[in-house]
């Protein structure tokens, strides 16, 4: 009789825990080996394109996310002095089969990671686990630990695969790529959450403005904070070029930092400089990707995740191709008696598809729209905005990314 594959997983992110729940659905278990030593609900929102959804709905998790989230309507894009640019319905609202969600990323994980204590058990999931690095030879794998509380050695563990899902600083990838750096172009990015009165439809997902003279995307992820019936608005400021300096990571951000890029945006739908002075948090990060790379498998050692393709927070991508990945390599799984060949067999189905999206992300990203539209105008108000492109331009545009994204409609109805 064959053994159990051993498999041991790094890190408990969003890529990690779905692919714990992913392995789990097909009868294979695995360890998670997650850093943190407490899950909180902590963070700002994220979006839940169709395409994550479509992996999230198939691990039974679509009814739990749509307790707690917010199904977006429409997208609506406007320049930097609050003209309207371009509107399209979303999720459902655009023929769907399934919705689009705002959530707090916070409460996404915890649905997440309860779900993984409950089905895979709780002496699976390792919390304050911070890999430090593998070895492996012709027989198994290694994984050197230590506590991420007190930096103490922790027991080294042996497995037949290892899947590093350990982030955009993956301690794993550094091991195979050690003199790579992040690829900073100059982009910073505060990130809040305001409660605030619903805006616009209440479902709405708005661009305002492009980066290089200051971009806002907002839309809400919480419904009816308090009794005066206020949403929790995520919101996320972005600039580029205002400074060489990359903003550190997940700190406390200053609202003097950003703030006298949007002092003029008062419209007759929001007023952005009250909605960001009266945030609850504000967070800063830099926005930074990494070049995509010419593998991701090393052995019994594979990358996935933001480990595996590190790219621009645009567009709502990273979470959903994690998910992608997560739950290809369990059907890869299922498919080879040999755990190495399915490990290859993955990289040549997903490494392909990410790198494009990230180069995407970079070139020709959502906001592609409000960029277009500001070179066409001059950076200036404009009449009409058929007067400068048509609306059908503008959705060839939206829809061109969610093709290379893989959430086009066709997509999404093919699975």
């Amino acid at each position: 009789m064959t053994s159990p594959i051993r498999i041991a997983v790094v890190g408990g992110g969003i890529a990690g825990l779905g692919f714990a729940l992913s392995l789990k659905q097909k009868g294979i278990s695995c360890d998670v080996y997650e850093s943190v030593a407490q899950v909180r609900e902590l963070g700002v929102g994220i979006t839940l394109l169709p395409h994550a959804m479509r992996e999230l709905s198939a691990l039974g998790l679509q009814s739990q996310l749509e307790a707690v989230a917010i199904e977006n309507l429409e997208s609506v894009f406007f320049n930097r002095y609050g003209q309207f640019i371009y509107r399209e319905p979303r999720g459902r609202h655009a023929g769907y089969p399934l919705p689009e969600l705002g959530i707090h990323r916070g409460k996404l994980h915890r649905i997440l990671f309860d779900e993984a204590m409950k089905r895979l058990g709780a002496d699976r999931i390792h919390t304050a686990h911070r890999c430090v690095g593998v070895d492996q030879d012709d027989k198994e794998a290694t994984l050197h630990l230590i506590d991420s509380t007190t930096q103490a050695p922790r027991p080294a563990v042996k497995a037949d695969i290892v899947v590093a899902c350990d982030g955009i600083h993956s301690a794993v990838r550094k091991q195979f790529y050690p003199q790579e750096k992040l690829a900073f172009a100059g982009i910073n990015t505060w990130r809040g959450v305001t409660r605030h009165k619903p805006i616009l439809s209440g479902k709405s997902y708005m661009r305002v403005g492009s980066i290089e003279t200051g971009k806002m995307v907002i839309y809400p992820i919480v419904d009816k904070v308090d009794e005066d019936g206020r949403q929790l608005i995520n919101w996320m400021a972005e600039i580029q070029g205002q400074s060489t300096t990359m903003n550190d990571w997940n700190q406390n951000g200053k609202l003097s930092d950003f703030s006298s890029i949007f002092k003029d945006w008062t419209f007759p739908w929001l007023d952005v400089p009250a909605m960001i002075a009266n945030a609850d948090q504000i967070l800063e990060y830099p926005m930074v990707d990494k070049d995509p790379v010419p593998k991701w498998t090393f052995g019994r050692v594979t990358l996935m995740g933001d480990a595996a393709h590190p790219m621009y927070p645009r567009g709502s991508n990273g979470s959903a191709q994690g998910l992608i990945d997560a739950r290809t390599l369990a059907e890869q799984l299922t498919l080879h008696d040999d755990p190495l060949a399915a490990l290859l067999a993955y990289e040549s189905l997903r490494l392909g598809p990410t790198a494009k999206i990230v180069e995407t992300n970079r070139s020709i990203p959502p906001d592609f729209i409000n960029i277009k539209v500001d070179e066409l105008s001059g950076g200036k108000p404009f009449d009409n905005i058929d007067d400068l492109i048509s609306q059908e331009e503008l959705r060839a545009i939206s829809d061109n990314y969610k093709k290379i994204a893989g959430f086009s409609l066709e997509a999404i109805r093919s699975r």
